[in-house]
């Protein structure tokens, strides 16, 4: 009797499995009858799944009670530690350290707006993912995480009262600029029109404001990202996102000039009546260019050239409007190609759309390289 051995690693079903195969051969005559095999399965703890690991981690983190009552809460908003502590009644260094953890394992986003920090579920984390499946068990029977809700409501209710004082004090003015041009509503309309064509993935809305394009556009892409320098008017965005139940659309504290965000992160970029306040609208340009991929498009909302000096005196217009040459000329110095612009007349502003997109073939330009290229006409033409 002649005695064979061999063994391999296979991996099968996510895990990897070392396999044992004693072979014996009892004669030569017919190989085939006189042939066994025996297989022995054993786990093979030398290699392990990254993505196990992580999994693992966010169900360590995630195993204890204040640490789950974060995730819930965090789950139905963007909170602050101190909004967090309120709810949690326990002191600020505490619910920091669960959140550290929560942070670490993948569970939860973290970003600072100035002074104060936001806490959210992650969106993009497999972690993330998993948390979400344990937030729709825990649902709100559990009596401690009802009453953590309810606070939760409470505080919420105080943000829509603060961002609606800021808005009643503001909406007269903004009232009135409206009221010069078409209804929003066909804008809207032809944004969401080229979204539907586009099917981007990822959106930025560059200047939210009061988060409307997040509102119209979030539910047509998976990840929706409004940035703006205004606190109040992040804060109206935050209620209005939370009002429309858009779970995927959030929003930060930035500039526009120079975006906290990578290069090529977004499918599509929007810039709805922002241009007009920027007193170097061809950077601005740029800045959207560089953080757009590959056949990503950039949409462009603003008024035509026209004459009411008091947008610039009461409202801090610094353009009159653009021309679409010279919209048409940003667009191509950021690498961009521009498409025909769509006009929508109003009496006596007009609105017009620009849209412009990266080749499929075109990398990303870093930063100070997109503003560096812009021509020297195109920058004395700003100046002027």
């Amino acid at each position: 009797m002649r005695e064979f051995r061999r063994s391999g690693k296979w991996r099968l079903t996510g895990l990897y499995v070392t396999a044992f195969f004693l072979i014996l051969r009892i004669t030569p005559h017919n190989p085939l009858a006189d042939i066994k095999i025996c297989v022995y399965l054993a786990p093979d703890t030398a290699k392990k799944s990254g993505l196990m690991e992580h999994l693992l981690a966010a169900l360590r983190a995630v195993a204890e009670p204040t640490r789950l009552r974060l995730v819930v809460l965090c789950a139905r908003g963007e909170l602050t530690v101190s909004e967090l502590t309120q709810i949690l009644g326990q002191s600020q260094p505490r619910v920091s350290r669960h959140l550290k953890l929560l942070c670490a394992a993948g569970l939860l986003d973290r970003f600072r707006e100035g002074s104060w920090v936001f806490y959210r579920l992650s969106q993009t984390s497999p972690a993330g993912t998993v948390a979400r499946q344990f937030v729709a068990a825990c649902g709100d029977a559990d009596p401690m995480i009802a009453l953590d809700l309810q606070r939760l409501a409470a505080i919420k209710r105080q943000r829509a009262d603060v961002a609606s004082a800021y808005f009643r004090d503001n909406a007269a003015q903004w009232h009135r600029i409206r009221s010069l041009y078409v209804d929003e509503r066909e804008v809207e309309a032809a944004l969401v029109e080229i979204i539907a064509a586009a099917d981007p993935r990822d959106l930025l809305d560059i200047g939210t404001g009061t988060g409307r394009m997040l509102e119209i556009l979030a539910p047509r892409v998976e990840r929706a990202l409004g940035i703006d320098q205004s606190r109040e008017m992040l804060a109206v965005a935050r209620v209005n996102l939370e009002g429309a139940g858009l779970e995927n659309g959030s929003v930060r504290l930035g500039d526009m000039y120079r975006l906290a965000l990578p290069d090529a992160s977004f499918d599509a970029v929007v810039i709805h009546q922002v241009l007009h306040y920027a007193d170097r609208p061809a950077a601005v340009i740029a800045e959207a260019a560089r953080v757009l991929r590959p056949s990503g498009i950039l949409m462009l909302v603003d008024f035509a050239p026209h004459s009411l000096e008091f947008l610039r005196d009461e409202h801090a217009h610094r353009r009159l409007g653009f021309a679409d040459s010279e919209v048409a000329d940003w667009c191509a110095a950021a690498g961009l190609d521009p498409a025909p612009p769509r006009w929508l007349p109003g009496d006596p502003l007009t609105v017009v759309i620009w849209t412009a997109q990266r080749p499929a073939a075109a990398q990303p330009r870093m930063a100070g390289d997109a503003r560096a290229r812009i021509p020297d006409a195109v920058l004395e033409r700003e100046l002027r």
